[in-house]
């Protein structure tokens, strides 16, 4: 079988409800899949729901009701430590806010996925993280502190953090929100790059529209449903 048609990612049914009782329904039954290399963007209002369909494709919260599946591993089914292996080991993520630690360089805080998972990098797992900084233009940076680089600068440690546990998907809730609108086209141009380089699937939130038509797909979320799934390209195909 073609790796490529599996999905990384597949919810069944999602329903996420927040409070007691009546409390209020963030997610209404989303089927969604993602296969393995695809970049995918998730757009609607504030309050649509979007942010919570990542949470819950992230394994940071748990569903009401309904699935979701990631690389074949059911989340409901996994205890807190499983869920935390599965999240350790499959997804990396990248948020609007760098949360890079100061009083570490770069290079240690690209490397911390590792070190909080395995005590360490190995050889390899050193050199490959190296190599992604080289790729996004830090490789005479890594011995600086976060407060020494620019906001870019610190963006794109933070996105070569995401990738060093080698993930097969990452989740980048608006990435380029606290950027400028150079600097958050240079890191959205990289993420791509990087999707395209590596096979690795994206699923991005954004409130930019010019930067969601830059996806491969588009997924429209609206008051917890999916009210629209398509495909760039052959959208605009049918426009010309």
């Amino acid at each position: 079988m073609d790796n490529c048609n599996v999905p990384v990612v597949q919810t069944i049914d999602l329903v996420k409800r927040y409070g007691d009782g009546v409390g209020t329904l963030a997610l209404r039954g989303v089927n969604f899949q993602m296969k393995q290399g695809e970049f995918v963007a998730v757009v609607g209002a504030s309050g649509s729901g979007k942010s919570t369909m990542l949470n819950m494709i992230g394994a940071l919260d748990r569903p009401t009701s309904g699935h979701v599946v990631i690389d074949g591993h059911i989340t409901s089914r996994l205890n807190d430590e499983g869920l935390a292996s599965l999240r350790g080991d499959t997804i990396g993520f990248i948020f609007q806010f760098h949360y890079l630690l100061n009083e570490f360089t770069v290079l240690e805080n690209a490397l911390m996925p590792l070190s909080v998972r395995k005590g360490g990098p190995t050889r390899d797992e050193l050199a490959w993280v190296k190599e992604l900084l080289g790729r996004v233009g830090l490789a005479d940076r890594m011995k600086c502190r976060p407060t020494q680089l620019s906001g870019g600068q610190q963006q794109r440690a933070a996105i070569v953090r995401a990738l060093a546990n080698r993930p097969k998907l990452i989740l980048a809730d608006e990435p380029t929100g606290n950027l400028d609108s150079q600097n958050g086209a240079l890191v959205f141009d990289m993420l791509r790059e990087l999707n395209s380089q590596f096979g690795i699937a994206f699923m991005l939130v954004t409130h930019d529209d010019r930067l969601a038509q830059e996806a491969e797909r588009i997924v429209m979320v609206e008051d917890g449903h999916i009210v629209a799934d398509y495909d760039v390209a052959k959208v605009e195909e049918q426009i010309v």
